[in-house]
């Protein structure tokens, strides 16, 4: 097995844990607060994460790039925006139908790679996909009555636009990640993937902190506060970045992430063990869809 499966498949697994953790979070400290922590708290994990790679196992640091730099910290950006946007849908569906919304992005990510690093799918694994993403919409249709009036409403509706929007923050942040760690060929992958995600990690909680400071103090107090839970979401995040950022150095972002869309299957593990939400037929054959493309995908690629 090629090492960038099984790196994907933690790092969803780690990425869903950090998920319900942040939903948690979100009712003590609001969108702002829960998204901060993801990378507020998770930035000394990474720096701890490249100083093992580097002290422990003898990997040498980079040198800085421009390109780096500047994709980082585009990357950076727009996964704050992806996270915020994401959270934000847990205000209007349950857990695993709100992560659904979110679950379009490999075909972004897709559509970004092709036209910012001229990467390519094969049509096999472009259909696998294109599966995955109709169990995707099956899983958001599951609870609304089947009038055309309703359907519209799913789809085109505000949660469902809020959830594209992060989709398309996420897939572009991937892309730029990828471009970034490959910058800094010559280390290894694992210090490439290490040393981008230190980089973007503490580009975002600089930007984030000074917003906060700015604009919701109250925010980063609570944020604060909440520290004993937050180290959490900072560590499961850390975790599930690391397995992102070396899956991507190794593989075409949109393999990784057409992949990434078995964390659904952990969503619906925890909704129904964590959360206690009842699971519908339709979202169990959505579900069984998306596991279906993600075989596909290994095998067919």
């Amino acid at each position: 097995m090629e090492l960038w499966i099984p790196i994907t498949i933690a790092a969803a697994f780690c990425q869903n844990l950090r998920t319900a953790l942040q939903k948690h979070l979100k009712g003590q400290l609001g969108t702002t607060g829960a998204t901060f922590v993801r990378f507020g708290y998770g930035a000394p994990f990474a720096i701890a994460y490249a100083a093992v790679l580097h002290v422990v196992f003898k990997f040498p640091l980079p040198e800085p790039t421009p390109t780096l730099l500047i994709a980082g910290a585009l990357g950076g950006l727009a996964q704050i925006l992806g996270t915020f946007l994401l959270i934000h849908l847990f205000s209007f569906r349950n857990f695993a139908v709100g992560t659904a919304y979110s679950k379009t992005e490999p075909i972004q990510a897709a559509l970004f790679g092709f036209v910012v690093l001229g990467e390519h799918i094969s049509l096999a694994a472009g259909l696998c996909i294109l599966v995955g993403v109709i169990g995707v919409v099956v899983i958001s249709l599951a609870r609304v009555p089947l009038t055309l009036a309703a359907i519209r409403t799913s789809l085109v509706g505000r949660p469902a636009l809020i959830g594209l929007a992060s989709a398309a923050f996420f897939g572009a942040s991937a892309v730029a990640y990828r471009t970034a760690s490959l910058s800094l060929e010559g280390t290894g992958v694992p210090m490439q993937a290490a040393y981008a995600l230190v980089y973007a990690t503490a580009f975002q909680t600089i930007v984030m902190a000074s917003w906060m400071v700015l604009r919701e103090p109250d925010q980063l107090r609570a944020s604060l506060r909440a520290w004993r839970a937050a180290v959490w979401v900072g560590a499961s995040g850390v975790a599930g970045s690391v397995g992102w950022f070396t899956a991507m150095t190794l593989q075409n972002v949109a393999y990784v992430r057409a992949l990434a869309q078995v964390e659904l299957v952990f969503t619906f593990l925890v909704s129904w063990l964590v959360f206690k939400e009842a699971i519908a037929r339709s979202e169990i054959f959505g579900c069984m869809l998306i596991v279906a493309a993600v075989v596909g995908v290994i095998l067919l690629r």
